[in-house]
């Protein structure tokens, strides 16, 4: 892309209204416009970013074998009543009539409209386990919406839901769903620990949170700081496999690691040693649950088991915010002079700075870097534009690309351009060549070889 023929509405001052420095770089780095009080239109790099956001989470679903749909965004009222939870939910469910005066509402989630979808065509044990996830635009009423699309009114989320015989299957399928989890947010460059929480209106008494420590963050947290240092990787694992799925699970939650909501200082004192006790804040991007039979029972999403008893399912659900992990990406990577992008989520890969335009030899050196970066595959942003060399270089910073390569007739004349790491500041000078090349290889690595590209 061609910075003279792309929309990036960049701001030099700070809106008033942002108060944290997600807010304050996504409005700045023309991500985002606040359409009401916590609703967003997305703007081509915010766009840009949740698309890549969300082919990672549907890259990470497949390989656990879990299978993609969509459902839609206003529901049938008679579902949640049936569930019990319509009256329960509170305020925060946006709930309206049709012209035929049917009650409608704006789903939160959507445990109910996939318990019937499930009652409707399943019936018999040969068709479990199956999970099913969506990835969709959800609303809740927030009484307070801040911090831009850390705590919106309208989101995108990932949300699954499997469903299986015995209570054993489905704690393997959270496990999995644990794994899956822990793989995705690597993938974004975070680390985001599993921590012990409450369920909240879902229900169920197994969940789990995962939360980026931000000084920024919700919720208060207390844990052990040996599982700072747990990182998944690239290692394999069988996702069929009960007993892989379970050490990872041990592995990472065996640790005390809480939400204040769950948070007991007695058991956080008598396990934990005075050393490694750590308390700070954390933002939420995702959390598991299994709930047993709260929804098929009154649902009657049963099937027939192996003896032809007809029994109730046994169900989870599974969420993951993905508008909500750019503002976490960005707390968590951020410097005062804007975005730093991980390299797995970049909008771009590289940025080009052109700090001639309209010499000839800078020109036709930006052109041969931008073609050779296209041909191996990857999305550079050529700053073609007339403006002043500090100006690109603002840009660029509050941007957030994680590579720049800087083109000036000064050094052409001794066959080098400069590449920068946003992240480190460091540069060197390098024939255009090797800097096409050693992006090439840095890139290689988050790529993920022949899985489905579903968006």
């Amino acid at each position: 892309m061609r910075l003279s023929r792309y929309f990036l509405p960049v701001l030099k001052e700070t809106p008033a209204e942002a108060q944290i420095a997600s807010h304050r770089l996504m409005l700045r780095a023309g991500m985002i416009k606040q359409a009401s009080a916590g609703i967003y239109s997305w703007l081509p790099m915010g766009f840009k970013v949740l698309r890549k956001l969300e082919n990672i989470v549907h890259e990470e679903q497949i390989r656990a074998g879990h299978i993609p749909m969509l459902m839609p965004t206003l529901q049938p009222a008679d579902l949640w009543r049936e569930s019990g939870r319509y009256d329960d939910y509170g305020e925060e469910m946006l709930r309206i009539k049709d012209r035929q005066g049917r009650d409608l509402l704006y789903g939160p989630t959507n445990e109910e409209l996939i318990t019937d979808i499930f009652r409707s065509h399943v019936g018999s044990y040969k068709d479990l386990p199956l999970t099913l996830y969506h990835i969709q635009w959800k609303f809740r009423d927030e009484i307070r919406p801040r911090f831009g699309v850390m705590r919106g009114r309208e989101f995108y989320m990932k949300d699954g839901y499997n469903f299986d015989l015995t209570r054993e299957d489905a704690l393997h399928a959270y496990n999995r769903h644990l794994v899956s989890y822990l793989r995705t947010y690597e993938r974004m460059g975070l680390q985001a620990i599993p921590m012990r929480a409450e369920s909240g209106p879902i229900g169920g008494d197994d969940t789990h949170e995962f939360l980026v420590l931000a000084e920024t963050g919700e919720s208060g947290v207390f844990y052990d700081s040996e599982i700072t240092d747990l990182r998944f990787g690239d290692r394999e694992i069988d996702y069929t496999s009960v007993e892989a799925c379970q050490a990872v699970m041990e592995e990472f939650t065996s640790r005390y690691a809480r939400t204040d909501d769950t948070h007991d200082e007695a058991v956080f004192h008598d396990r934990v040693p005075e050393e490694r006790r750590r308390s700070g804040r954390g933002i939420e991007v995702g959390q598991i649950f299994y709930f047993g039979t709260k929804y098929s029972e009154p649902m009657g999403a049963t099937v027939q088991d192996r003896d032809g008893n007809t029994v109730p399912v046994h169900m989870g659900s599974h969420g993951i915010g993905v508008s909500r992990l750019i503002g976490a990406i960005i707390e968590a990577s951020h410097d005062d002079r804007g975005i730093i992008w991980p390299e797995g989520v970049t909008p771009f890969h590289a940025g080009i700075v052109n700090l001639k335009t309209g010499d000839a030899e800078a020109d036709a050196a930006c052109e041969a870097i931008y073609a050779s970066l296209t041909a191996l595959g990857l999305e550079p942003l050529y700053d073609d534009t007339d403006d002043r060399a500090g100006a690109k270089f603002a840009t660029m910073d509050l941007i957030g690309l994680p590579w720049r390569i800087t083109v000036g007739p000064r050094g052409l004349k001794n066959g080098v351009v400069e590449l920068t790491s946003r992240r480190s500041g460091e540069s060197e000078e390098l024939p255009p060549e090797q800097a096409v090349e050693k992006l090439a290889r840095i890139y290689a690595a988050h790529r993920i070889g022949s899985l489905p590209q579903p968006v």
